[in-house]
């Protein structure tokens, strides 16, 4: 045996341009397999992570009913019961208490309309990352009397900058419309177009005044976990606790995120299944013409008394061989230009109106997960063995005395 493998190692260095064809097919294969799955990974990634940091948050709290039509008077069951459990509750990292009305805001470019949100300012930077997407302004630490922080996308459309006076209109308690005004502190810029374009931030104190919600209501309770994972361990724990109001994860408020991230895993096998598929074909065709062009070679040696199995397994074992020379070298390509894309980006400014449309930014920074690395190693050893086994019965349907009289 140790022969066999000896004398098929030989042979894949016999004929240097043939294997070095095999081994770019692999490296080339590989690689670009892995960067698209990278790319296709990141673009996900990327589009629920800025869903979460910016208005989901691992799990939210609402009373039932306000979920239908957001009536205000729809506020939390027994919120200091709540807000107790969340602090006793495992693995709760932070958490927010929110006030949300839908109304319409307007000055003399027009009137749209936006969702309020009135916030803590400092529970909420611990919640979610706004404060980090200011690209003009403050967050709440300037002007004194009913500050609002706007998306830059509804700022270009009224043409508001700083300071500049807004008119917000909101039905309160009494079913009553009232207006309110508001000065624009700071704009900040998102991911998400449509998020920038519909929502307006408030200090929650102030906005309860306006609605008439003057007892410490609100409307909805955001947390985040230690870990995105432990989404669903919290919110069962909750829901195990409080009886009344609606708990949902991530996921559940956002339906197609939370499919989008349970098919990745479906689509990252079905993709890597073609491109394996191509390189098993690649590898086969090559394979199959080494076999052809040594058919004299193969033929003197079934003649002077080589078994079929030792024909066999040579075939085998030279593409083996070539597969384990040219996987590493298109793993590290892999690995190095998946890496220095997840650092620098890819810049897709061309698209980033389609892609903002999608809450996806126009940066698109690749990622893959370390254990795919190991799982796409495995694959390719594998298919590269089903791979040499038509050539190698190839090679064992050969008859030695024809074989011989070939050129």
């Amino acid at each position: 045996m140790f022969k066999i493998i000896k004398i098929a190692w030989r042979n894949i260095w016999r004929n240097k341009l043939r294997s070095s064809v095999v081994m770019i097919s692999i490296i080339l294969g590989l690689w670009s397999g892995l960067f698209i799955l990278a790319m296709t990974y990141g673009l996900n990634e990327q589009r629920i992570d800025g869903a979460i940091n910016t208005v989901l948050s691992h799990i939210q709290i609402h009373n039932p009913d306000f979920l239908n039509d957001q009536k205000i008077n729809d506020t939390i069951i027994n919120k200091e019961f709540v807000l107790n459990s969340i602090k006793n509750t495992d693995k709760v990292y932070k958490f927010t208490e929110r006030l949300i009305s839908t109304g319409m805001v307007s000055n003399a470019k027009g009137s749209y309309g936006i969702q309020l949100t009135g916030i803590n300012p400092d529970t909420e930077k611990q919640v979610t990352e706004i404060y980090s997407k200011l690209i003009d302004g403050e967050y709440f630490t300037k002007l004194k009397r009913n500050p609002a922080v706007i998306g830059e996308k509804l700022a270009k459309k009224m043409k508001l900058k700083l300071n500049s006076k807004i008119i917000v209109t909101l039905q309160n308690t009494k079913g009553d419309l009232t207006n309110a005004a508001f000065r624009i502190e700071g704009i900040f810029k998102t991911q998400n177009t449509i998020f920038d374009e519909t929502t307006i931030f408030v200090r929650k104190t102030d906005l309860s005044k306006i609605i008439g919600l003057t007892n410490g209501q609100i409307h909805e309770i955001a947390i985040v976990g230690k870990s995105l994972e432990d989404s669903k361990l919290i919110a069962n724990n909750l829901k195990n606790i409080d009886k009344l109001n609606k708990i949902q994860t991530w996921s559940e408020i956002s339906p197609e995120l939370g499919y989008a991230q349970e098919m990745m895993s479906t689509f990252l096998i079905i993709f890597m299944g073609i491109v394996l598929m191509a390189l098993s074909f690649g590898i086969i065709n090559s394979m199959l013409m080494a076999v052809l062009e040594r058919k004299k070679e193969l033929g003197m040696l079934m003649a002077i008394g080589m078994k079929k199995r030792s024909i066999f397994i040579m075939i085998t074992f030279e593409t083996i061989f070539l597969t384990l020379i040219a996987a590493p070298i298109g793993l590290l390509f892999s690995y190095i230009s998946i890496e220095y894309f997840a650092k620098h980006g890819i810049d897709l400014s061309n698209f980033a109106s389609g892609l903002e449309s999608l809450g996806i930014g126009a940066i698109i920074h690749t990622y893959l997960p370390v254990k795919m690395y190991f799982e796409v190693s495995l694959l390719t050893v594998l298919v590269a063995f089903i791979s040499s086994l038509f050539p190698a019965r190839r090679a064992l349907k050969l008859n030695p005395a024809e074989a011989i009289k070939s050129l």
